[in-house]
């Protein structure tokens, strides 16, 4: 278990980050958001020098959640995943699967589905993830009706996958993301390069094409 969050959790994280970094720099009221709540939570604030938030601060970075849960919608580490039937089976949809039947689906196009999330579902919007009382949004990856019998698909937000195959590294993802992007941002101050296009190529991770090139510089607290 320990060796499956240390091996999953490396390429993963530091897609995660690269892509949250570009949305962040190509979004300045989403950065400007960000650094007022750190301000607001945290003892970063006159502090130029670079330290980690404590457990309690993480937990009340509600817009930073935010941002973290629309970038891996956007964006998932994991693109698509690849299962195999171990025995006969009904799909929610009424689909018959038979024993040995491989089944790939794209988390990627989930994350992106306009039935599912609406006619922004394009839009980078951490604002979706927020009620109006400021606390977050739990957004199941599935749920089951009144009677627990019929498997009812919802929003789905698949990147952690579901169920017994949730990914045991969850928990620790948000927390690690946390740390660093709070750091990150409250200290340096990230730039696109003039002309740089970034887009994503298909991979077991999802990486972008030809990297983020951008310029960094240290931010006036």
């Amino acid at each position: 278990m320990v060796f499956t969050l240390i091996a999953a959790g490396k390429d993963t994280i530091s897609s995660t980050l690269s892509w949250l970094l570009w949305l962040v720099a190509t979004h300045p009221d989403v950065e400007r958001k960000i650094l007022e709540e750190i301000e607001r939570v945290t003892t970063m604030a006159g502090r130029q020098e670079i330290f980690m938030i404590d457990k309690d601060e993480m937990n009340r970075l509600v817009y930073l959640h935010a941002i973290i849960c629309e970038t891996l919608r956007l964006y998932p580490p994991a693109p698509f995943e690849l299962r195999c039937a171990i025995e006969d089976d009904m799909l929610p949809s009424g689909h018959l699967i038979h024993k040995g039947t491989r089944i790939l689906f794209s988390i990627y196009s989930v994350g992106r589905m306009e039935e599912i999330w609406g006619k922004d579902c394009m839009e980078f919007k951490p604002e979706r993830w927020i009620s109006e009382q400021g606390s977050l949004i739990h957004i199941p990856s599935y749920k089951f009706n009144e009677g627990n019998i019929i498997h009812v698909p919802s929003q789905k937000f698949m990147t952690f996958l579901t169920g017994p195959r949730t990914c045991l590294g969850k928990a620790m993802s948000f927390m690690l993301l946390k740390f660093m992007v709070s750091s990150i941002l409250w200290n340096y101050k990230f730039e696109m390069v003039e002309g740089h296009v970034v887009k994503p190529t298909p991979s077991m991770v999802l990486s972008m094409k030809d990297g983020l090139k951008m310029r960094v510089s240290k931010r006036k607290v």
